[in-house]
């Protein structure tokens, strides 16, 4: 027996923050890119592609939000929540790829370095920093229920981060007229990226290969279940992620009598949405198979 209802997720009743974050993201981007383009500044064409590829990611889980929003149809019976997972997907995907090409610009810079003008490249830099530490608190609380906003949270920390050493850079190339500062702090911001990005490319990959959630252990369910009254033992028993926030399981429950299977699955459902906030459960109840004899042959 299935027992599960559509509902919101955890992304959709965020779309108002996402809203405000892309609208300040996409405006810092154009501003840090003209002012690279400006100053002549790596570390800061670096922020500006990095917003940008923040813009288009928030973007994407916006569009997500809506595709996921639809509901179930019989080609489709799970409906779309998995546009979302697909969404952070393509997000951290994009973050390695820009993180490897300023990877490769920054050591060209280094071995043959370019001026550039410190002053306006500080004051670019303080301006990305103030409205990336803000949208880091927009989204941070949103960020601990689901994947496609910890996604957004996650690059706008590492934008804000990367702003801090922009913002470095600059003031030590107008003090110190040292050029090379502004590639090795572009190095830096592309190194930051990619261990943090590969854990969410590593999740998201978790979930579409319907990996048992991290935050979930089968034993510990296996045991909650059998210690509902009536229940002997559980075989089949799969755990895995719809979109975040919501988690799916299946498992065929061997009961002492499936005539009482109204109070077993009512207690099961209730048991595993309070205790692993579990609500999509598909139960199969059943006896026990008699046994098989094996009878040996004669020798």
């Amino acid at each position: 027996m299935a027992h599960h209802a559509h509902r919101e997720t955890a992304a959709a009743r965020s779309r108002g923050t996402l809203v405000l974050t892309l609208a300040l993201t996409a405006g810092v981007s154009v501003v840090e890119g003209a002012g690279a383009w400006w100053t002549g500044s790596l570390a800061l064409a670096a922020e500006a592609a990095h917003m940008l590829t923040d813009a288009a990611g928030l973007g994407l889980a916006l569009f997500a939000i809506w595709v996921a929003a639809r509901p179930a149809t019989p080609a489709k019976t799970f409906g779309y929540y998995r546009a979302e997972i697909l969404a952070a997907l393509v997000n951290a995907v994009v973050l390695l790829g820009v993180a490897a090409l300023i990877l490769l610009e920054a050591w060209a810079r280094i071995v043959t370095p370019h001026r550039v003008q410190g002053g306006p490249m500080l004051a670019i830099a303080a301006l990305g920093l103030a409205v990336n530490v803000a949208c880091a608190r927009l989204l941070r609380r949103d960020a601990q229920t689901s994947l496609n906003v910890r996604a957004a949270y996650l690059e706008v920390l590492n934008d804000a981060l990367s702003s801090l050493g922009v913002l470095v850079a600059a003031v030590v190339v107008t003090l110190t007229g040292w050029m090379v500062v502004d590639p090795l702090v572009s190095a830096g911001i592309a190194l930051f990226i990619v261990p943090r990005t590969w854990h969410l490319l590593r999740q998201a990959v978790n979930v579409l290969l319907e990996g048992t959630p991290a935050h979930l252990s089968l034993t510990d369910i296996e045991a909650a279940i059998v210690e509902v009254h009536g229940v002997r033992w559980v075989h089949d028993l799969h755990v895995w992620t719809l979109t975040s926030g919501r988690e799916a399981m299946s498992a065929h429950v061997v009961v002492d009598d499936v005539g009482e299977s109204e109070r077993l699955l009512s207690t099961l459902h209730a048991v595993l949405h309070a205790r692993f906030g579990i609500d999509h459960t598909t139960i199969q109840l059943e006896t026990e198979p008699p046994r098989v004899l094996q009878i040996k042959a004669p020798s």
